[in-house]
Order: C-alpha cells, then sequence, then structure tokens
C-alpha cells in the first residue's frame, strides 16, 4: 500500500539505469515508507523506463523522469535535484534501484533530517554474508581518504549512497564543477559538502548484495571505477592541502 505520509520538503530520489526487475520491488518499498518517490531512468534500455511510467499513471506520489541518454549516477541525480529545488523540495534521500538498500529505514532517515536541516544524514553500512569482500574491503581505502581529505570531520562511510542531502548545497557545488558526475559521485559529494561545511551525521544502515540468480544487477567495473576513484582522491587530496588552514581553523573554533 503507498504510502499517505507526504512531504512538501522532503523526497526520494532514485537515479536509475539498466537495474533489471528488482527497480520495480526498489519502487515499491519506497512507497510504503514515502511520498513522494521520485526515479530519474538514465538512458535505460532494459525496459525499466516503460514499467515504471505506468507505475507511475497508477500511483500520484511516484514520479517518473526519464534522460534520454545515459550520463552518470551523479548527473541523474543532479537533474532530480534541479527539479526538486523548482517544485519547492528541500531535501532529498537517495537510494540506488537494484534493490541493495533498506527502504524500512527511509522513515528514520528522514525524521533525522528535519531534526537537523543543515546537516547531510549518511548510512552506515552493516554488510552481510552476500557482500563481495574484495569490494568490503577495497571500500576501507576510500574511506580512509574521504577521512584524510576532511580532516576526520566524521564520514562513516564515503561510497554508501544511502542518504539524505540539502538540495541546496549540493546542487551549487554541482554546478561549479564538471566532476561528480558518475561513480564518483558519492564520495566526492560528501567529501566537498564537508569543506563548505555541511555536518555529517551518520545512521547504521544494512546493505545486499544479490546474485544474478536472484536478480542483481552491477554496473560497478573494477579497472575502470577505481582507476575513477583514485583520480577523484588525487583531486580531492589537492584540493584538501589547498584548504587546509581554513579546515584547521574551523577544527578549533568548532565551527
Amino acid at each position: 500500500m503507498p504510502s499517505n505520509r507526504a512531504s512538501s520538503t522532503h523526497l526520494v530520489l532514485i537515479p536509475s539505469f539498466d537495474p533489471g526487475e528488482k527497480v520495480d520491488e526498489t519502487v515499491r518499498g519506497a512507497r510504503e515508507q514515502w511520498n513522494p518517490v521520485w526515479v530519474v531512468v538514465d538512458g535505460s534500455t532494459d525496459g525499466s523506463a516503460e514499467r515504471l511510467l505506468k507505475m507511475a499513471e497508477a500511483d500520484a506520489g511516484l514520479r517518473v523522469i526519464v534522460l534520454p541518454e545515459n550520463r552518470g549516477k551523479g548527473a541523474a541525480i543532479l537533474a532530480g535535484l534541479d527539479e526538486a529545488a523548482r517544485l519547492g523540495f528541500t531535501h532529498a534521500l537517495t537510494m540506488d534501484s537494484d534493490g541493495q538498500h533498506p527502504a524500512a529505514l527511509i522513515g528514520t532517515f528522514m525524521e533525522t533530517s528535519m531534526s537537523a536541516p543543515g546537516a547531510m544524514i549518511l548510512g552506515r553500512p552493516k554488510f552481510d554474508a552476500s557482500a563481495p569482500q574484495l569490494r568490503v574491503q577495497g571500500r576501507r581505502i576510500s574511506n580512509a581518504w574521504a577521512n584524510l581529505e576532511t580532516l576526520w570531520m566524521g564520514i562513516g562511510d564515503s561510497l554508501y549512497g544511502f542518504r539524505v542531502y540539502p538540495i541546496a548545497p549540493l546542487a551549487a557545488l554541482m554546478r561549479t564543477q564538471t566532476w561528480m558526475r558518475r561513480f564518483d559521485f558519492d564520495p566526492e559529494a560528501v567529501v566537498r559538502l564537508c569543506w563548505r561545511g555541511v555536518r555529517p551525521i551518520n545512521l547504521d544502515a544494512p546493505v545486499r548484495y544479490f546474485t544474478p540468480e536472484e536478480g542483481g544487477v552491477s554496473h560497478f567495473r573494477y579497472g575502470r571505477d577505481n582507476a575513477l576513484l583514485t583520480w577523484m582522491h588525487a583531486r580531492l587530496f589537492l584540493g584538501f592541502v589547498l584548504r587546509l588552514p581554513m579546515l584547521v581553523a574551523r577544527r578549533l573554533t568548532g565551527r
């Protein structure tokens, strides 16, 4: 049953690219918890756009935005943020379309955001046996870099995309540069928002990896995406060095 818990300030935003049938379950789960839910279809060619548009016809709390070509996760989120801001929304909870993120916690994350509207609410993943150990261990490297680059402001996990962002600072940030458009979106967004004084609040959240037999779809490519993350952290570290006096002063003054 779709949620009657409607908000004029906080929405769920789901970027989606060729997710297979898992997206149907993801969207239904999100709608059971929140209203409105938006899906940005990022140039999918797997038939999911047509199914989602049909779902939206029967559900006023669901909106589907279809981009004509694949632009990347960050670009899809920015398209949603711009439209959300135009309609007066102030915060967006982002979650993946492949069923890995816990829809049942949407309400908890939204309530935390409403009590601290200037902060970003970051999911801190709790892995089960389904998680590939290579990815679990590899993300520790990205987390270490992100915490160094923010002078340990408190990023629990730099890569987990189940988060609530204040829309205005994130959209303004993304318009200042051309990065953060693909897999580099999640870690770069959280680091750069920390630099702008947006405080992170971490909440534990489970994550589940599905096998192909269970309908799981992964677009992560170890070589390509790890190279992208390496280049991203090289840029961020240079930015960290340039901002170090400001970050130290902020830490000393508690601002």
